[in-house]
């Protein structure tokens, strides 16, 4: 099935129209404000890949050359990626979470490494 894309000269808005047919005719009319006065653009091109190459992908230790676990904001970006790219949203509790790790973070108040969680700090006092 063919997709057109078209802006609105009007709004500024994208318009996308499928047909099933390629001699279908398509409106001329923004669906966004209504008015008439569409310019066709280039739509990009739409590749679905098997979920066997997406794994593979995935797999590929080249995407994680520059993921830094200990950055929070670095790790969250990665955690989006890859839930998108199986196919899941992260959940409203797991997503509220990153992003008060982030925000801890930011405001010094996170540990750089994540080694001091739990009881770790309460024994090191009695090592000195």
């Amino acid at each position: 099935m063919p997709i057109y894309e078209f802006i609105c000269t009007h709004c500024g808005r994208r318009n996308e129209f499928i047909t099933f047919r390629v001699s279908e005719v398509v409106p001329d009319t923004c669906t966004h404000c209504h008015q008439s006065g569409l310019r066709r653009i280039p739509s990009r091109v739409r590749v679905r890949l098997s979920e066997e190459t997406r794994l593979e992908r995935l797999a590929d230790p080249a995407r994680f050359g520059n993921l830094d676990e200990n950055d929070p904001k670095s790790m969250a970006k990665f955690m989006k990626a890859m839930t998108h790219e199986m196919g899941d949203d992260l959940d409203e509790d797991v997503d509220s979470l990153i992003e008060e790790a982030m925000e801890e973070e930011a405001a010094g108040g996170g540990q750089a490494s994540g080694t001091g969680g739990g009881d770790g700090g309460a024994h090191d006092d009695d090592l000195e």
